[in-house]
């Protein structure tokens, strides 16, 4: 029997691939090529368009770090907004805050919703059933451009990189409405790829935010499938201060909201030093 391959196709002359154990689904939707399969090394796995979105063996890494820093560091968001995330793992950790009141998923692909609950539902558990959650398959731009001014506390964009179909969630028009849909001390936060192979997107993004943010970050988390080292998750914040709340509240508040115990990468300690970036990465923030 002869060994399958899938070989990631995000770099032309760099990737990584993976011994298949057997295909799941392999769909063209309106939107994207998606694949999955279950591996050998990283259980099952989502593929868009040739690239490693998600794997059932890291993918907490990603979305613990994507959920509970924005909404730990605010300390009082009731009202979240995520933009993409299909697989429903940032909605699940959302709803894992107690004192998350309501949290509006808008996912552009449902053939994403669709295949993830039906081959990777442990990633979203019961969230898509939450009563504080409603998911909308619909435009996560159009969303945002009709939103109500003030009517969210933090939004998470869980996109692909910046080609396709997640290109219009890196533009300027997406940052200004971002700033107008969020409350007075709001903040939003995306990932924008590994640096040390993508830091223009890092570069480029961070200018884009700059115009209508106050305070301009990035923060790091080692995802292991997303190869090159540090994956960069983007910080926007329309007040200073966030990002520099000691670790002693940073435990308060994850006690309070019900999370202390459940994560398996997040800690109050990571929270606090994942501002800390290499020179190499912190070259391409602005000032």
């Amino acid at each position: 029997m002869t060994d399958v391959w899938v070989n990631e196709t995000l770099y032309p002359d760099w990737g990584q691939r993976f011994l298949v154990k057997r295909e799941l689904a392999r769909v063209k939707s309106e939107f994207q090529d998606i694949m999955l399969f279950e591996s050998t090394s990283h259980g099952r796995v989502m593929v868009l368009d040739g690239v490693i979105q998600i794997t059932e063996r890291d993918e907490f890494v990603y979305q613990e770090m994507l959920t509970h820093v924005p909404l730990l560091a605010h300390g009082a968001a009731k009202r979240v907004l995520i933009i993409g995330a299909g697989d429903g793992g940032v909605l699940r950790r959302v709803l894992q805050h107690r004192n998350v009141e309501k949290c509006v998923m808008v996912e552009i692909d449902g053939e994403v919703i669709r295949l993830c609950q039906e081959h990777m539902p442990d990633i979203a558990g019961d969230a898509w059933t939450n009563p504080r959650g409603q998911v909308i398959v619909g435009d996560g731009i159009d969303y945002v451009r009709q939103a109500e001014a003030g009517s969210f506390d933090v939004v998470i964009v869980d996109s692909t990189d910046p080609i396709g179909v997640g290109e219009v969630l890196f533009t300027d028009e997406f940052y200004h409405n971002a700033a107008r849909l969020l409350s007075a001390d709001g903040l939003i936060v995306n990932q924008c790829g590994v640096p040390f192979m993508q830091a223009d997107e890092l570069r480029e993004t961070s200018l884009r935010r700059g115009k209508f943010f106050a305070d301009i970050s990035a923060y790091v988390a080692a995802v292991p499938t997303y190869v090159g080292g540090f994956m960069t998750l983007g910080w926007s914040a329309k007040t200073k201060g966030l990002r520099d709340v000691p670790v002693a509240e940073i435990r308060r508040r994850a006690e309070a909201a019900g999370i202390a115990g459940l994560t398996r990468y997040w800690t109050p300690e990571i929270h606090a030093g994942c501002f800390n970036l290499p020179p190499y990465i912190a070259e391409n923030l602005p000032g």
